[in-house]
């Protein structure tokens, strides 16, 4: 059984539409598949209306211990250079680039923080 938050980012759309749209909180594996390959009149003009500027799930991957998670993108989010999981010691972070300035972003996903180089 698959999840509707996996569904959702499977077909690459916001947890919200797929609940206001009826997905059901579990669904079968042939369900997803059915979905994306000939979705709902819904689901084909939310993909034909997608600008491409901004993915709708973006995959996190910790530069240090490669835990993973899958989080919505926040508008509020610069290009990350890095993200590490938030439990990490700082000393365990990648080094930044000589003469970068950089920038911590905290809250990112459920457990990240971001780093961003700046090279000025």
């Amino acid at each position: 059984m698959v999840t509707r938050r996996e569904a959702a980012q499977r077909l690459d759309i916001p947890l919200e539409m797929a609940v206001r749209h009826g997905l059901p909180p579990q669904l079968t594996e042939a369900a997803v598949v059915e979905l994306d390959t000939t979705p709902p009149p819904w689901l084909a003009q939310s993909r034909a209306n997608r600008t491409g500027k901004r993915p709708v799930w973006s995959n996190l991957v910790c530069a240090v211990c490669g835990f993973t998670e899958r989080a919505r993108p926040k508008k509020w989010w610069p290009e990350f250079t890095y993200v590490v999981c938030d439990d990490h010691e700082i000393e365990e972070w990648p080094a930044a680039a000589p003469g970068a300035i950089r920038a911590e972003v905290f809250g990112v996903g459920g457990r990240f923080v971001g780093l961003v180089d700046d090279v000025a």
